[in-house]
């Protein structure tokens, strides 16, 4: 069981997370934007080759935008969790996330047996 000085801690630390890739999320949102609109102004002599260029670069921004979002519904799920008291223990067999694993993976919600399992299927 963590103490309330190592909740804190956590706490804090998960909420900086939080706002770096809010504010990251919104400088790329800002980016894509800027692209889109240039993309759009500049397809006068575009061919085939162009167009697909275009759509693969548009493909990439969707994705890695969908990765920030899915990262930032990670981090405020462990604080919800952090907040109700089962932060650090698995949400499937309930037994606690190794230390190690949720320094490297603050947001973890499985032990690493069940993650393995989960990736397997």
């Amino acid at each position: 069981m963590r103490t309330e000085s190592e909740q804190a801690e956590l706490r804090v630390a998960l909420k900086e997370r939080l706002d770096e890739l809010v504010a990251e999320q919104q400088r790329y949102s800002d980016s894509i934007a800027v692209a889109q609109r240039e993309r759009l102004s500049d397809t006068a002599g575009d061919d085939q080759i162009d167009s697909g260029s275009k759509t693969v670069e548009h493909e990439h921004e969707v994705a890695v935008a969908g990765a920030i979002s899915e990262r930032i519904r990670q981090v405020s799920h462990a604080l919800e969790r952090l907040d109700e008291g089962g932060y650090g223990f698995c949400e499937k067999c309930g037994k606690p996330i190794p230390a190690a694993r949720l320094a490297a993976f603050p947001s973890a919600t499985l032990c690493v047996s069940c993650k393995q399992l989960e990736e397997r299927r």
